[in-house]
């Protein structure tokens, strides 16, 4: 029985895995659609700000926000 699920597990996975697979294909094409306007790319500073900075500043503020709000430690 074990190895039947085992089986299984992995013939779903590996489907899952395959049509992923197919499915992002076309984001890997060289040649743009009709109607595509990319818009002009981030510098180095926008791209780390926006993918590095950003979650760092959103972390802090709510783990601030946890702390100063928290409750469980009851002050006498």
């Amino acid at each position: 029985m074990d190895k039947k699920n085992a089986l299984r597990a992995g013939a779903v996975a590996a489907g899952t895995t395959l049509m992923m697979l197919l499915m992002s294909s076309p984001a890997l094409a060289l040649v743009r659609d009709d109607g595509d306007d990319p818009g002009s790319g981030l510098s180095v500073a926008e791209t780390l700000g926006l993918f590095v900075g950003a979650p760092i500043v959103l972390f802090l503020v709510i783990a601030g926000l946890v702390m100063v709000l928290d409750k469980s430690r009851k002050q006498s």
